[in-house]
């Protein structure tokens, strides 16, 4: 298990800085600059700024210095937040983020996974159909259209909910963002969990505790949702990273002040270090989720202990 875990580590290093290499030429290949927003400056003017942030050495140059930077846990200064270092911008929307991918998360754990066990226990049956209908729906139909469908017919029309961040209290503002964020998942998580249960009902030791004479619930508790779990597992790391993804453009339409609406500030503002610090930040907690999960899935099934 030790060497497993070993050599999952050591596999993330080079993933990590392929992302690295990719988002920092795509940053600095994209159109115009960090500055070229701001008021006509004299040349020499702008070549001290472009001199104080290293923008007037070469990419391989730059590329270097960052990596510098990162081995130090210095992610740099943002070139349009003055004075605010990108780890202090990150740090500050952090939380609000992780509260909102969390519950996401927690939701579509509990709701998908229910809704896939009750479909699978009912095969072929009208709740089974209504279950993966609605699944297909959820499926298709992606974030940044569900979000602003949300803010139209409960906001606008119904007039339940506020439409942004700052229209209503920490309750309920943050009840259509969580749900918008999980709705997918749910989706997901319920075909997935509905097809590993059927799969693992069907098996040959479920038809031994059958034959002697278990009832359905305790098949399903003591010896069926153990292994039909495995496969969820494996998909939270996509999960996760889907959710991370979509609370990017949930908190740009909900005004959501996290760490999603920076990253998106930064790219239409050319702040290439505010990009490129959400980017390493996020791809670092995926991979660390990924092998997380991995370990997981080596703890429960005995067979990747001893690889």
């Amino acid at each position: 298990m030790l060497r497993y875990a070993t050599l999952r580590i050591l596999g993330a290093i080079p993933t990590l800085l392929l992302v690295i290499a990719i988002a920092f030429l795509m940053v600095h290949s994209a159109p115009g600059g960090p500055f070229d927003r701001e008021r006509v400056l004299a040349p020499e003017v702008e070549r001290n700024i472009e001199r104080a942030y290293h923008l007037d050495e070469s990419l391989p140059e730059q590329f270097s210095r960052y990596l510098q930077g990162l081995l130090h846990g210095d992610l740099g200064p943002s070139y349009r937040y003055r004075d605010y270092t990108v780890a202090e911008l990150i740090g500050g929307a952090l939380p609000l983020s992780i509260r909102l991918g969390a519950l996401a998360m927690a939701l579509a754990l509990v709701a998908g996974v229910s809704a896939g066990m009750v479909a699978a226990l009912r095969k072929n049956t009208i709740i089974d159909r209504l279950v993966t209908g609605i699944a297909m729906i959820g499926i298709s139909v992606p974030v940044f259209v569900i979000a602003p469908l949300m803010v139209l017919v409960f906001a606008v029309f119904l007039n339940w909910l506020p439409a942004s961040w700052t229209g209503g209290n920490a309750a309920n503002r943050m009840l259509m963002p969580v749900i918008a964020l999980a709705l997918p998942q749910i989706a997901y998580i319920a075909r997935l969990t509905r097809a590993s249960m059927i799969n693992v009902m069907n098996s040959d030791f479920v038809r031994t505790a059958r034959a002697q004479g278990l009832s359905t619930i305790s098949i399903v508790r003591y010896h069926a949702i153990k292994p039909a779990m495995l496969p969820l597992l494996s998909y939270m790391g996509p999960a996760i990273a889907g959710v991370l993804t979509g609370s990017v453009v949930v908190e740009e339409v909900f005004g959501i002040p996290g760490v999603g609406q920076f990253f998106i500030r930064g790219a239409l503002n050319r702040d290439y270090t505010l990009v490129l610090g959400i980017t390493v930040f996020y791809a670092t907690l995926v991979i660390f989720l990924n092998l997380i999960v991995d370990l997981l899935y080596g703890f429960l099934d005995p067979r990747i202990r001893g690889r």
